[in-house]
């Protein structure tokens, strides 16, 4: 993705909380990869993802019009939860800006309660492992 104008801050370097909406994205994209919207699973299923925590190490600037390559890793798949491991790279020198883990929690859509993951997406996440 790129970086914008509105991703930064007043020294010119993206703002420490905009890598974590990179990061969402990232996690959109790869559910969505694998053939799962977050709005079709919530209407059909009445789930959604909630971040639960995040540890960030922030390393190196990114800058306005940087490109930034922001990839996922799965460390744990539990039956109500998932724990990513993530990294966002500028793609002009491989320079690692931060890495982070991202634990999510499966809730249902009305109560925002615990829910089991719904099997089918189970099926597909065990695929990537």
């Amino acid at each position: 993705m790129r970086v914008y104008y509105e991703d930064t801050d007043a020294g010119g370097v993206v703002f420490y909380a905009n890598y974590l909406r990179f990061m969402e994205r990232a996690r959109t994209e790869w559910l969505r990869a694998l053939g799962f919207e977050q709005d079709e699973l919530r209407e059909r299923e009445g789930v959604l993802f909630a971040v639960r925590r995040v540890e960030v190490d922030y390393l190196s600037p990114a800058r306005f019009n940087d490109l930034l390559g922001v990839s996922l890793s799965l460390l744990r798949r539990g039956r109500a939860g998932l724990d990513f491991a993530q990294e966002v790279r500028r793609e002009a020198d491989g320079g690692l800006c931060c890495r982070g883990r991202v634990e999510v929690a499966c809730v249902s859509a009305d109560g925002f309660r615990p829910r089991r993951i719904p099997e089918q997406l189970l099926a597909e996440i065990a695929d990537v492992r």
